[in-house]
């Protein structure tokens, strides 16, 4: 049987960033220093393919602390925990490995040093996003205020205009958060920024890159988490880049293949937490249906490492 032509872009860089890659080390790495159970606060990253192997090599996922034992160590995950979680841990003479990202870090960093400053923090985020909780819970109640769309900032309370700063989660569509700092400023002029973009490399680096394959494509498919913030993102940035069909699939069997019937060309990206294996996989499933022809689409290169916690080097 003759099978109908098709054509892959598959955009690059995708999948795996720095952070995750980081975050998932330092799981493997404590479970061969102290073997399992290891405990993780929360998923240690959006993903279910990743979070289902690491359990397989026991480490045990838990949404609060108080799930975890005292006598076995515990990892925050890469999205970022409030203040009051190491403390606790600290108070109970814990083992805590912290595994946020480092561009997390920066935030959380940041949001303390203009507190010292005296200035009220205004964060752009998504309510009840585990990172936008973590970053919130640096600072005391009423310190951060939240806002998610431009409607937001028109009705936002503050206690002195003059004295704000702002900081945004990191998996946030670029263009969108544009028009919320443009609606911060134009509201409350004396508003301090970041010194360098909160919204990180990887997250502008896969948009940018849907960007530049979206008028080569009849559909976009977005390998991710449906509770991945970033994969989220990037079925967006499709869809307002002139993608009619843009979704979010977790595994090659998600795939709607009716939906796909009749196109000529489809766009593949992954969000910052799917493994390449996962890519593999829909690539496949599309060799199996199409006589398939794979382009390359690469608009930046990615060279970024994050080295693991001091402890875990040490182990290695």
């Amino acid at each position: 049987m003759t099978l109908p032509p098709l054509t892959l872009y598959l955009a690059a860089p995708r999948g795996f960033c720095a952070g995750v890659d980081r975050a998932i080390k330092i799981v493997e790495l404590a479970l061969q220093k102290w073997g399992a159970p290891v405990y993780v606060r929360h998923e240690i990253v959006h993903n279910k393919f990743v979070v289902d192997d690491l359990r397989a090599k026991g480490a045990v996922f838990v949404e609060e602390l108080d799930e975890c034992p005292d006598d076995r160590p515990v990892i925050f995950s890469a999205h970022g925990v409030p203040k009051s979680v190491p403390a606790a841990a600290q108070a109970r003479a814990m083992i805590a490995v912290d595994a946020t990202c480092p561009l997390v870090t920066k935030v959380h960093n940041e949001a303390a040093r203009h507190s010292a400053d005296g200035l009220q923090m205004v964060m752009i985020g998504h309510e009840g996003h585990p990172e936008t909780v973590g970053t919130m819970g640096q600072l005391p109640e009423g310190e951060v205020v939240l806002v998610e769309t431009e409607a937001d900032v028109a009705g936002l309370v503050v206690r002195d205009p003059s004295k704000l700063a702002y900081i945004t989660q990191t998996t946030l569509s670029v263009d969108d958060t544009a028009g919320i700092v443009a609606a911060l400023q134009a509201r409350f002029p004396a508003i301090v920024g970041p010194h360098k973009e909160d919204i990180c490399y990887a997250t502008t680096n896969r948009q940018a890159a849907v960007k530049a394959i979206a008028p080569k494509i009849d559909a976009l498919l977005v390998i991710g988490a449906p509770n991945s913030s970033n994969s989220k993102r990037l079925v967006e940035v499709g869809r307002a880049a002139g993608c009619a069909y843009a979704q979010l699939v977790q595994r090659a069997v998600d795939i709607d293949w009716r939906a796909l019937e009749g196109i000529g060309a489809v766009g593949i990206t992954a969000g910052a937490s799917a493994p390449e294996v996962l890519v593999n996989e829909v690539i496949d499933a599309f060799r199996a249906r199409y006589d398939t022809t794979v382009e390359l689409v690469e608009t930046a290169q990615e060279t970024v490492e994050f080295k693991v916690p001091r402890v875990l080097r040490e182990s290695v």
